[in-house]
């Protein structure tokens, strides 16, 4: 007869040595009969003893918390996406069957605020303003880049909202309030703008678009919020503002049209008392206006050239060049006989038009007044126009001497785009004969909901104007090459709105809860508490439970063949467990026999593994710290049930019903809007 061992080895028998494999599969299983199981199972009986169900988890509280997580996912994500995926090309685009228009995005007066927008404001209104306006900007044109991806970004001025104040090394603010914010500060403005705009240029890839030549982004026309206006601007301001983001005054051939950027600001001293006083503020616009045509035909004829892989500048004659012809020498340019691209004019300030022209339907603030019944839209509108004004450091208009020198001198002026009005607003200038049908001048709104208007845009522009190699429209009209789409924004304040509403409904739906638990028409559940968690008596248990126990047992720890003198606990009972005394605790044989393990006859009375027992120490039951509380699986757990918590009534249970169910609501939404702003 074959004898074993404790651990149901046999003895005297040859066995090869276990693998890695069993052991770790042996050890694995052990750890889910006795340590996994054992835990789900306790949770799940403490979720019944408390009575869950879906009824418990479906409270008023709950179903408040999901909504606000459910609106502000909708404020701080959803009408973002919403409002930009609403003006995607394809939905407004009319072109012909296989066109592959360029798509071109004007975005104006973000003018990011600063200590001048809101001056005396206390702390910390004003940094969450700062906070609040950048997240605007960064979300709206992040989403313009992966949702849209524009070929080409103009911005259209008034980058900063008190550029033109912050003193450079030659140079001090006008208003002494300001003279203590100097350079460094205008550095550190720059680098805001940069973290806003030109950092998520790249969002949706830097890849230019089939049959596209590149993408591109062209922040350099200034505003009157940048350097000033007029006698306004210094010299100094506009260097710096130049030297960070490009000449003011430039031309730009794109998707075959001519672009012709203006520093209108500058060239408006032109127009004051004494202009030859501050020559030096206004020449460089004028110079370059005075040789616009032909810096145009030159640049389409590079343009037209490089269409058709030719160099863009012929080659350069083998001749003399004497050094006194060196300073007045230029690069040899194409003769080649081109037709003129479309030109489309960019200047910050609105060129001028007579008080009261209507701005259109689109003006949000201040929409067209209503003509008698049967009449056409009124022609004079004071209400729909922009004001024919000025002040200090602004002008609502060009002035009109200033506005026709630039028609004339820049030609076939078919488009103009503009800003400063912070508001919609689209114009025919039929005086102007530039193009033969006027110019046709669309106002940008803002882009920023800090700047009074509720719904900000940005204008979309689609350009298609297949031409020959002279430059020729090959569709034959010049005046079809271009179509625009006001693109409007969310109402940032109508969102704040919205979640001051919720706010009060939940208040509202709170306190008429706490009411209705404090009068008893409403009932909660009552509180749980926890039982011994040794039992002491357990009628109710069955034998397949007590047979399912002792199985477990045997699968981990196989029976000795040989009785042991002494078990681990006694019973008078099988489901009647009693508290083991120190002596029962302590080992009775010696650990070569067996290490107090029970024989296969005291099996059937101990229905739990040993392993439980794991971590004992007999010295701690005298301990002050740990009556009432047993070692289970290395843990220490209280065998005392837990004090019910005290029972209040009327005003005081409506007081802590109120108070700890709007806490939970405003904590767990307070939670998920940080995560939604701090990931932007």
């Amino acid at each position: 007869m074959t004898t074993h061992d404790e651990y149901g080895v046999s003895v005297g028998a040859y066995s090869e040595t276990e693998g890695l494999t069993p052991q770790a599969w042996r050890l694995a299983r052990a750890f889910f009969l006795y340590r996994v199981r054992p835990l789900v199972q306790g949770r799940y009986n403490e979720l019944q003893r408390a009575n869950w169900s879906l009824r418990r988890l479906f409270t008023l509280v709950n179903t408040l918390v999901l909504v606000w997580w459910v609106v502000l996912n909708w404020g701080e994500r959803g009408v973002f996406d919403g409002a930009v995926e609403s003006c995607q090309w394809d939905k407004w685009e009319d072109w012909e069957a296989g066109a592959n228009p360029h798509r071109l995005l004007f975005v104006a007066d973000p003018q990011l605020i600063d200590p001048h927008t809101y001056p005396g404001r206390p702390w910390p209104i004003n940094p969450l303003a700062y906070k609040y306006t950048d997240l605007y900007l960064r979300r709206t044109y992040s989403r313009f880049q992966t949702l849209l991806y524009p070929d080409t970004v103009f911005f259209l001025g008034d980058l900063f909202d008190g550029g033109r104040e912050w003193s450079t090394r030659t140079t001090t603010s006008p208003e002494k309030r300001y003279r203590k914010y100097g350079d460094d500060f205008w550095i550190d403005e720059y680098r805001r703008f940069g973290d806003i705009f030109f950092k998520h240029w790249a969002d949706g890839g830097v890849d230019a678009r089939p049959g596209q030549p590149g993408r591109k982004l062209i922040s350099s026309l200034p505003g009157n919020h940048d350097l000033g206006f007029a006698r306004g601007v210094q010299v100094g301001v506009r260097d710096r503002f130049n030297a960070y983001f490009g000449d003011g005054n430039r031309i730009d051939v794109i998707a075959n049209h001519t672009f012709v950027s203006i520093d209108s600001v500058s060239l408006s001293a032109l127009g004051q008392e004494s202009p030859q006083q501050v020559e030096n503020i206004w020449r460089p616009t004028k110079d370059f206006l005075e040789n616009a045509k032909e810096q145009k035909r030159r640049l389409i004829q590079r343009e037209l050239r490089a269409q058709q892989g030719l160099k863009p500048y012929p080659g350069m004659p083998h001749r003399e060049i004497m050094r006194e012809e060196l300073a007045t020498s230029q690069l040899p340019h194409a003769d080649d006989d081109v037709t003129e691209f479309p030109t489309i004019l960019l200047t910050h300030v609105p060129l001028y038009r007579a008080p009261g022209t209507p701005c259109g339907p689109l003006r949000e603030h201040w929409p067209p007044t209503p003509p008698p019944a049967g009449q056409p839209p009124l022609e004079h509108d004071d209400r729909n126009a922009i004001a024919v004004r000025g002040g200090y450091q602004y002008q609502n208009v060009l002035s009109r001497e200033i506005t026709a020198d630039i028609a004339e001198k820049v030609g076939d002026i078919r488009y103009a785009f503009s800003g400063d009005d912070h508001d919609y607003c689209e114009v025919v200038h039929k005086a102007y004969a530039s193009a033969g049908g006027g110019i046709r001048e669309i106002t940008v709104k803002s882009i920023s909901w800090a700047m009074g208007v509720r719904l900000p845009g940005v204008v979309l522009v689609s350009l298609w104007n297949p031409v020959d190699e002279h430059g020729k429209p090959m569709s034959g009209d010049a005046s079809k090459t271009i179509q625009t789409k006001l693109c409007l924004l969310p109402d940032q304040i109508g969102t704040f709105l919205k979640y001051g509403l919720l706010f009060g409904v939940t208040f509202v739906l709170l306190v008429l809860r706490a009411a209705l638990i404090a009068v008893g028409i409403v009932s909660i559940a009552p509180e749980v508490t926890e039982g011994p968690f040794l039992p002491t008596t357990n009628p109710s248990s069955s034998s397949a439970e007590h047979e399912k126990s002792q199985q477990q047992y045997h699968d981990y720890v196989p029976s000795p063949h040989e009785p042991h003198s002494s078990n681990s606990s006694t019973s008078s009972e099988r489901g009647n467990l009693q508290v083991r005394t120190t002596q029962a605790r302590t080992r009775s044989v010696s650990p070569n026999i067996g290490y107090g393990l029970p024989s296969a006859q005291q099996q059937g009375k101990y229905s739990y593994p040993l392993v439980q027992h794991a971590g004992y120490n007999p010295a701690n039951d005298n301990d002050d710290d740990t009556k009432g509380r047993v070692k289970v699986y290395g843990q220490s757990v209280s065998t005392k049930a837990s004090k019910p918590r005290k029972k209040r009534k009327g005003l005081a249970l409506f007081w802590y019903e109120c108070r700890s169910s709007l806490r939970t609501v405003i904590v767990c939404g307070f939670v998920w809007y940080v995560w939604l702003v701090w990931r932007g």
